[in-house]
């Protein structure tokens, strides 16, 4: 046997093996799924577990190989099953409102947004409400051509729900012209893309982007932050605050939560409190799950540290978790022992800022 065939026999059974593993968690995982079905390894070892050895293992391979397998493995038992836009257009809805609460006028404005993802649906969401072009930067080159077309088909298909879910925010002749190019059979990524004025970096440095200073009016970002450790979100709020424009506003909703609470109802949205660092990064400490597991008060601070001055926040609180914290039956690890409950349960928010 040729190297190269035992490296593609290597690899096949990899895929295999995992293929086998993410099928468990996901039958396991799906809601009303008959429980006998999962294999006998779900029996031995907790779901959030088992998914985090696939994401390291998958993280370990050759980046081609690693993003390749993984998109594989999302597309036919994770998430990417079934593309639904929906939610990720309420995301960008959703910003744009909270830009409207703080008195200000999108329209004509450029975005900055941290963290693209598979599909441009945020950018997207906000040139249907009238922006002017929006720059999204991503470390990992994910987005996919495919993704996306199917996007546009959902959103051809379902004209009517769409277009409920903006409501008056929407550009209704932006609507009709974005619709009318995703009937074309040789619609193309980039033509889409250049229709919405969004301009695409990945892979990109939102810490270092090259751009020109006081060129953007809203930096935004939709739960990303917490995938980012906290040295480099510093740095990329200093350059967020070279690019903004006076008057702009940074506005991001992060997520506080354990992810893997997300998928494993049997954890608590902060199980992972109770881990320390070596023990956190052994089980997430790879490109596809990282989480930075920094409280409201952490966040807060890293805004004020380089010269925010605090808007608004919304956090999310959330009583049982609270509860749990003051029982002591979540052993905490070090790091958070000294954070009160009120702090430790919040699972999230909206923070609004603007330069100092």
């Amino acid at each position: 046997m040729s190297v190269f065939e035992s490296w593609s026999f290597s690899i096949n059974r990899q895929t295999e093996e995992l293929t086998r593993l993410w099928l468990a968690v996901n039958l396991t995982l799906d809601e009303g799924f008959p429980s006998h079905v999962a294999t006998l390894e779900m029996n031995s070892i907790m779901k959030w577990k088992l998914k985090a050895f696939i994401q390291n293992t998958v993280a370990y391979l050759p980046d081609e190989t690693s993003y390749s397998m993984y998109y594989w493995i999302q597309r036919h038992f994770g998430g990417l099953r079934r593309v639904n836009p929906t939610r990720k257009l309420q995301d960008g809805i959703n910003t744009w409102k909270r830009i409207l609460q703080q008195n200000q006028k999108p329209i004509g404005k450029v975005f900055f947004e941290v963290g693209t993802g598979r599909m441009p649906l945020v950018p997207m969401a906000f040139w249907l409400m009238g922006a002017g072009s929006t720059i999204t930067v991503d470390v990992n080159p994910y987005m996919k051509e495919q993704l996306v077309r199917e996007s546009l088909q959902y959103m051809a298909k379902h004209r009517e729900p769409i277009a409920k879910l903006f409501g008056s925010l929407l550009d209704t002749a932006r609507f009709d012209s974005l619709l009318a190019l995703a009937q074309r059979p040789s619609c193309s990524l980039a033509e889409v893309l250049e229709h919405c004025k969004v301009k695409y970096i990945a892979p990109g440095d939102a810490a270092k982007t090259g751009l020109s200073e006081n060129q953007i009016d809203y930096h935004t970002s939709y739960t990303v932050f917490e995938h980012i450790p906290r040295e480099i979100l510093q740095a990329i709020l200093t350059e967020g605050n070279r690019l903004m424009r006076p008057g702009g506003l940074f506005v991001h909703r992060i997520d506080y939560s354990d992810h893997f609470s997300h998928s494993d109802k049997s954890i608590s949205a902060i199980n992972f409190l109770q881990f320390n660092e070596k023990l956190w990064d052994q089980y997430a400490g790879n490109r596809y799950m990282y989480q930075n597991r920094l409280r409201h008060d952490d966040y807060l601070q890293l805004f004020e540290s380089v010269g925010q001055r605090l808007l608004a926040t919304e956090p999310d609180r959330n009583s049982k978790l609270a509860e749990l914290v003051q029982s002591g039956a979540l052993a905490l690890d070090d790091r958070f022992k000294s954070k009160p409950a009120d702090i430790l349960s919040i699972t999230g928010s909206w923070i609004i800022t603007e330069k100092g």
